[in-house]
Order: structure tokens, then sequence, then C-alpha cells
């Protein structure tokens, strides 16, 4: 459970590391996970969705950028989600009764992996209520600056900016550049097998991993039960929610 101070800190920056939630063997089991699926994912990968998968290749080879909804396809994810020690903690922030409306492995492969921009997940998932969704990014190698750690805005921003995305990549929603370079972006390492809680108003980023390393990480979006997606950026499938509690 987190302590009130925790819980406090929380309410003022926006966002909350906690380290040792996943003993090693999960996030090992994790990552034995994301190898197979990923080899399945990329021979069945169609060309039109090359751009959105995949980074630029490494030594001549596709390199996978992401996979969308683990928590829905793998059961080892979805044990992650079920985690108690992470849904108590996700339930005393936002509240009882939750659900992971949407989640995301994103591998970061080492030199190519790419970065992304400063962005709000409220305007990616457009919820009724802005307080009723809540991030959990669960570090599965440890995350540096120098392989592309998460980066935080450390004032809780109280409205959903307007996002805007480059001509070529429509799917890369974030916030304008004259508007984001007034915010301070301060890192925010997580040592493999803890986990960056951040709130879905909460401007966030990542930088390219410039490391020989992966930085390999799980992103469970959580929502409150009593909550709604009404006005998505992007197409979400409601029958992929993992209903959690």
């Amino acid at each position: 459970m987190l302590s009130e101070h925790q819980i406090s800190q929380y309410r003022r920056t926006g966002h909350l590391t906690v380290t040792g939630v996943f003993h090693e063997k999960q996030i090992a089991s994790a990552l034995d996970d994301i190898d197979a699926w990923g080899q399945q994912f990329l021979q069945a990968l169609p060309e039109n969705q090359r751009s959105w998968y995949l980074e630029r290749e490494s030594a001549g080879q596709p390199a996978l950028r992401k996979l969308d909804n683990p928590a829905f396809h793998r059961p080892v994810f979805q044990q992650l989600a079920k985690h108690p020690a992470l849904v108590d903690m996700v339930e005393q922030l936002i509240g009882p009764g939750v659900s992971v409306c949407f989640s995301q492995v994103f591998m970061k492969p080492p030199e190519v992996g790419g970065n992304k921009p400063i962005h709000q997940d409220n305007f990616y998932f457009g919820p009724d209520d802005p307080d009723a969704i809540l991030t959990a990014w669960i570090a599965l190698d440890d995350a540096t600056t120098e392989n592309g750690c998460l980066y935080y805005c450390d004032r809780h921003q109280t409205e959903i900016i307007e996002h805007v995305a480059p001509e070529d990549k429509p799917f890369n929603l974030q916030i304008p550049s004259a508007i984001a370079k007034q915010f301070l972006m301060l890192p925010a390492p997580v040592p493999r097998g803890g986990v960056s809680l951040h709130h879905g108003n909460t401007p966030h980023q990542s930088s390219a991993n410039q490391s020989p390393r992966p930085r390999r990480a799980a992103a469970l979006h959580y929502l409150r039960n009593d909550a709604r997606l009404i006005k998505p950026a992007l197409s979400y499938d409601d029958r992929s929610v993992v209903k959690v509690t």
C-alpha cells in the first residue's frame, strides 16, 4: 500500500515511482513471452502496418517498436495487471473498481529505439472523468537516461491540451512544441521490476535509446469502472478491456 506521503506526492506532481513491485521471476517470464510473441507478430505483420509497429531497421533487420494490448492477449501480462500490490496502489489513487482499457509493450531496442514527444494520455483516451485514468508503467529492464526512461513535467497539469501530429505519422500525437517548451521535463529512472505511476493529464515523454541495452516496458492504462472513454483521439476496441476488480 502507498503511504500518505507517496499519495501526496502523486497528487502534487502527477506521477510516482515505486520500486520492487515485481520480483525477478515475474519479469523474466514477461520478457520470455515478449520474445515469443514478437517473433510471431513480425512474421504476420502486413506491409500497411509496418510504419506503426516498427522502428528503423537495425543491422538490416526489422526492429519492433511496440505490441498492443498484452494484458488482453497474453496471460503473463494479465497476471501482471492483476498483481494485488499493483492493483492496491492503483485503487488508492483513482478509486475502487478498475479495468485495463488499453495496454502496450514498448520495446525501445538498443541504439534504434526512437523518442516519444511530450504528450498526455488523457488526450489519447478522452475519458469523461480525467481523474479516472492512471497509467502503470512497468520497467522490464532498468530504465535509465541513457536507454530512454520517461521524463515528466513535475507539476500536476489540470487541463488537457490539444495535440498535433506530423503529417507522416498521424498516430504520433503530441503537445505543440510552442507549449511543450514551457514545461521543465525531469527524468524518472525506474529499476527493473519497479513501476512508474502517472495521472492521465501529466505531460511526459521518453528519449531515444542511445545505449547498447534494450529498454522494454509495459504500460497498463487503468480506467475506473464507472468512467467511460467518450472522446478518444485514436480508435480503441472495448472488446479488449480487461476487468481487474
